[in-house]
Formats: C-alpha cells, sequence, structure tokens
C-alpha cells in the first residue's frame, strides 16, 4: 500500500514537514505495512522554502540581509535537489513578521532584503531562482529588491530616494545602468496566488495595506506613488506590468519583478507541486492526506489542499484533508476533488491548546481516519 501525506503548515504551531511526519506516524499505527512518501507542501508563502528543499533533498542555506525596517535579519534560502535550482521567500527577509505591530510602516518599509536573497542565488552560480512572494510587511513597488540589484530611484534634483514606498511619489526617474547583468540570463519563477493589479481599488495598497498598518490616508499617499512609479518604470523599461495579474501582490513586488527582471509568475501551489514532481509520486496512491491549520471558504480557490486534490483526482486517488479548524464554507472544498474533510480535533479545546498539541493532534486524527478507510476496505 502506498500513501501520499502532502500538508501544508499549520501556521504559527506545525510546519509542513512536522505535520507530514506526524500524518506518517497516525497511518502506521493502522496500516503498519504501508509505504508512506511523505511531501510537504506550500503555497508560495512562509513555508515554501522549507518545503521544496525537504521534498527534493536540497540543503538550506543562510545569509544576513536587511528587514523591512532596515534591521538586519538572518534569512534562510535553499537549494533544490537539482543543485541548480534557488529558492527564496520574500517573507524570510520582507516579512509582516519580522516587524512589531507597534513598529509597522508600509509607507517607508523595503523589500531591499529580497533582493540581498536573489543577489545571494547569483553569487552562488545559480540561474533559476523560485521565489515565493506572500506575507510582506512591505508596499514599495519592489523597489528595494531592485535596489539590491542595482537600480537607483532618483528625483527630480537627481537625489536618490529613501526607501519605502511613499517616497516614490516623488519618482522622476530611473538609473538602470548598473542592474545585475547576470539577470538577464536567469529564470526567476515566482510562486504567487493573487490576481490584483498594482494599484486601483484592487490594489497592492488598498487590498494588502491595511493589514500593513496602512490607515485610509496612508493607502491613498501609497496607491498614489505607486502610480507614479508605474508611469515611470514603464516609460524606463518598456513594459506595462502595473494592470498584469498579480502586479500588486506583496506590496507591489510581483510589480517590480515583472519591471526589472525576466520573471515570470506562477500560481503558487501548482508551481510547488511541479516541482516537487507530485503527479509522478501521487500516480499509484492508494489515497492521499493532505491538511492545513484552518479550512474555509477560501481554500476552494486554490489553496494548498486543493491543488493537491486536483492533481491525485487526475489518477483517481481519493484524497481527505485534515485541519487544525473548520471555518465558514469549509466543504466547498467537496467539489474542487476532496473526498472528506476532517478537524483534528478530538474534543472541545482553546486555540492556545490546538497549537500546543498540534503535532498529537494530527498523528491521532490521522489514525482515526486510517481506521475508517480500514473498515471501509475490508468490506469490499
Amino acid at each position: 500500500m502506498l500513501v501520499v501525506v502532502a500538508p501544508d503548515s499549520y501556521k504559527g504551531s506545525v510546519s509542513a514537514i512536522e505535520v507530514a511526519n506526524a500524518m506518517e506516524r497516525g497511518v502506521n499505527r493502522v496500516f503498519v505495512e504501508a509505504q508512506v512518501r511523505k511531501i510537504p507542501i506550500a503555497d508560495g508563502g512562509e513555508g515554501t522554502v522549507e518545503a521544496l528543499v525537504a521534498s527534493t533533498g536540497g540543503a538550506l542555506r543562510s545569509v544576513e540581509v536587511s528587514g523591512p525596517l532596515g534591521d538586519p535579519v538572518r534569512a534562510c534560502w535553499g537549494v533544490l535537489g537539482d543543485g541548480r535550482t534557488a529558492v527564496i521567500e520574500m517573507a524570510a527577509a520582507s516579512g509582516l513578521p519580522l516587524v512589531a505591530r507597534e513598529r509597522l510602516d508600509p509607507r517607508h518599509a523595503s523589500s531591499y532584503g529580497t533582493g540581498e536573497l536573489i543577489r545571494a542565488a547569483l553569487d552562488a552560480g545559480l540561474r533559476r531562482i523560485i521565489i515565493g512572494i506572500g506575507g510582506s510587511a512591505t508596499n514599495d513597488g519592489g523597489t528595494g529588491m531592485a535596489r539590491a540589484l542595482g537600480v537607483r530611484f532618483l528625483d527630480a534634483a537627481g537625489r536618490e530616494l529613501t526607501p519605502g514606498g511613499a517616497a516614490l511619489a516623488n519618482l522622476a526617474t530611473l538609473d538602470l545602468q548598473d542592474l545585475d547583468r547576470r539577470l538577464a540570463d536567469s529564470e526567476l519563477i515566482v510562486a504567487c496566488d493573487v490576481d490584483n493589479p498594482l494599484c486601483g481599488p484592487r490594489g497592492a495598497s488598498a487590498v494588502f495595506g491595511p493589514q500593513k498598518g496602512a490607515t485610509p490616508e496612508m493607502v491613498a499617499e501609497l496607491d498614489a506613488a505607486l502610480a507614479r512609479f508605474a508611469t515611470v518604470a514603464q516609460h524606463s523599461t518598456g513594459r506595462d506590468v502595473a494592470a498584469q495579474p498579480g502586479a500588486g501582490a506583496a506590496g507591489g513586488l510581483g510589480a517590480g519583478l515583472l519591471f526589472f527582471t525576466p520573471a515570470h509568475l506562477r500560481p503558487g501551489v501548482g508551481l510547488v507541486l511541479e516541482t516537487v514532481g507530485f503527479a509522478d509520486i501521487v500516480r499509484t496512491a492508494d489515497f492521499v492526506i493532505t491538511g492545513e491549520g484552518r479550512t474555509d471558504f477560501q481554500t476552494a480557490f486554490g489553496k494548498a489542499p486543493v491543488g493537491v486534490a486536483r492533481v491525485a483526482k487526475t489518477f483517481g486517488a481519493p484524497v481527505f484533508c485534515l485541519s487544525g479548524g473548520l471555518g465558514q464554507g469549509a466543504d466547498d472544498v467537496l467539489a474542487q476533488g476532496i473526498d472528506a474533510v476532517m478537524s483534528i480535533c478530538d474534543r472541545p479545546l482553546t486555540l492556545d491548546e490546538c497549537m500546543r498539541d498540534g503535532s498529537v493532534l494530527i498523528s491521532n486524527a490521522a489514525e482515526r481516519l486510517c481506521r475508517i478507510i480500514r473498515a471501509a476496505r475490508a468490506r469490499r
């Protein structure tokens, strides 16, 4: 028997690798002889580096970079098992968890550290780079990232702008002369699960700015500044990207990557599953167990468990989802290839208890699920 476990992380509690290990323990309590293939996954946000490195037998690396407000942070990135592909999470360098709530300021936060991660991969001789861009603290259109790769952003007097999105209101010209030439020979693949444009009511500032600390007044200021950036960048690069789906992702980092690098944007979970060769792995599976921290109506729009189910269903494999919690619309996933969705909670529990005991609850839930499967198979 082949059982594939392909979970996302339970954010803030259990990493995708730890979830997969817990599921394996539960499966093997019931199906002792089963081969359990563990494929920790992610959708481009936090945990993408760890999941892809683990699933491909790669290696983690780390480097000190500038955090969103300029403080030094130690950021992990990875080299996949093929030895030629780097994987980077912008959240590791420019992410929301790196800034204390009272210090959040999207007007001045910079994606410079993300550019430093890209540069580290280039310095290591890698020319194929996967970049996950979820969870940013920034709203600078990716200009910080571009600065780290050699682009200069100047006002009408030729002075370099200060970091952050607000300063882009004074942008007059770009200097691309020192843009890292290695990018021209590189492939950048961006894991992006939103389709927002750069500006406007569905843009980076309006939709994602408030969660980064932006007031309504800041949103208007940042949106106007990004519009100015888009105009100048289009004139300088010849690329019209502001309205492209995903340009507004990660505070406009999507647009910055499209303006200044040969990047192309891909749906996150699909990219991750393709990278780990999930279709070949699941082809002969007896069943698949996936999971995430909370399943609700958003999951059905293509989050990790549904991405797993869509591939597994092409081979007729049953798919079961074990979730930390079930919210409104959780049953919507049943129309997306998931055969059943279950909470890992076996009794009334507080959130703190669930997060503290996550691994035990997951392994116990996997065991309960497998007992049901075993009973059903015995009646055939």
